[in-house]
C-alpha cells in the first residue's frame, strides 16, 4: 500500500487545490452546496491526476533510474509492477471521469483536455523546451476553469493570467533544478535539459516573477473586482504575494531545492506561513 501511495502521488493533489479559486474569489467559499461540489470536483480531478502520474512515470522508467530522487519511484525501483500500474491508471481514469460526470459535463469535457494535454506530454511534448513547462502551466489554468464549471462561478481573465503566469514561474523552477543537477552530476534527468541552461531559465523566472506581481496588483485594483468585492483593500494582500515569489526565489536560487513544488508548500514552514498570510488577509477584507 506504502507502493502504491507513493504511486498516485497524493502530495501533488495540493496543486488541484485551485480548483477551489474560483468559489473563493467569487466571495462564495461558504456556500455549503457549491462548496460540496468543489470539493468532489477536487477529488475527482486528483484520481484522473494519479492516472496521468502514472502514465508519466511509465514513460520515465529509465530516465528516472538516473535521477537522485526519482529512482525511489514505485516503478523505477521496481516495486509496483508495471501490469499493476496500468490497472490503477484505468481504474482511477473511469472514477475520476464518472464522479466529474454527475457534476458537469462541460468539466469532464476540461478534464478530457488535460488528459489529452499530458498524455501528449508525456509522449513527446515534455522533450521540446518552453512547451514543456507551457503544458504544465495550461494544466494549473484547467484547474480554475474545472472549479468554475462545476460551482457556477465566473473567472476574472486577471486570476486565469496571473494563474498562467505563477505556473510557468514554479515550472521553469522546476526545470532549474534539472539543470543544475546536470550540470553538477553529468547526467540528464530529462532530454529537454537541453534545451535550457541557467541564463536561460534565471532571466525567465526573473520575468514570471515581475509579470506575476503586476498582474495580480492589476486584479486587485480593477474597477469590477473592487465593486463586486466591496472593499478597495484588496491590493494590500499583493505584500504576501511578493513575499511567496521572493521565497520561492530563495528556496530555487539559494538553496536549490525546487525539484518538487507540492513537496515545497506541504513542507517549507515560511512559505505556509506566506501562505496562511495571504488567505487569512483576504479572507478578512471580503468575507469579514
Amino acid at each position: 500500500m506504502k507502493h502504491i501511495l507513493k504511486l498516485i502521488r497524493p502530495h501533488q493533489y495540493v496543486k488541484n487545490l485551485f480548483i477551489f479559486m474560483p468559489l473563493f474569489f467569487a466571495g462564495q467559499i461558504t456556500n455549503i452546496e457549491l462548496l460540496g461540489n468543489a470539493i468532489l470536483a477536487f477529488a475527482a480531478f486528483s484520481l484522473s491526476a494519479s492516472a496521468i502520474y502514472i502514465l508519466n512515470d511509465y514513460q520515465d522508467i529509465e530516465d528516472d533510474r538516473l535521477h537522485p530522487k526519482k529512482k525511489n519511484r514505485p516503478l523505477a525501483a521496481g516495486t509496483v509492477s508495471t501490469k499493476f500500474a496500468i490497472f490503477l491508471m484505468v481504474i482511477l481514469l473511469l472514477v475520476g471521469l464518472s464522479a466529474m460526470a454527475s457534476l458537469s459535463w462541460q468539466a469532464v469535457a476540461i478534464v478530457f483536455i488535460y488528459i489529452i494535454l499530458n498524455v501528449a506530454y508525456s509522449l513527446q511534448l515534455k522533450h521540446i523546451a518552453i512547451i514543456d513547462v507551457t503544458i504544465i502551466s495550461i494544466g494549473f489554468v484547467l484547474r480554475l476553469f474545472v472549479g468554475a464549471a462545476t460551482t457556477g462561478t465566473s473567472l476574472s481573465m486577471w486570476i486565469v493570467i496571473t494563474t498562467f503566469l505563477l505556473a510557468m514561474f514554479i515550472a521553469l523552477a522546476k526545470r532549474r533544478d534539472d539543470v543544475v543537477i546536470f550540470l553538477d552530476t553529468g547526467k540528464k534527468m530529462r532530454k529537454v535539459v537541453d534545451g535550457y541552461n541557467l541564463q536561460l531559465i534565471d532571466g525567465a523566472m526573473t520575468i514570471m516573477a515581475s509579470v506575476v506581481v503586476v498582474a495580480y496588483i492589476l486584479y486587485t485594483t480593477s474597477l469590477t473586482v473592487v465593486q463586486r468585492m466591496h472593499s478597495e483593500y484588496l491590493y494590500l494582500t499583493a505584500l504576501f504575494v511578493i513575499l511567496g515569489i521572493l521565497r520561492y526565489l530563495q528556496i530555487t536560487l539559494v538553496e536549490k531545492n525546487s525539484g518538487s513544488p507540492s513537496l515545497v508548500v506541504l513542507k517549507d514552514r515560511s512559505m505556509q506561513v506566506i501562505i496562511l498570510a495571504w488567505i487569512t488577509s483576504f479572507i478578512w477584507i471580503i468575507y469579514v
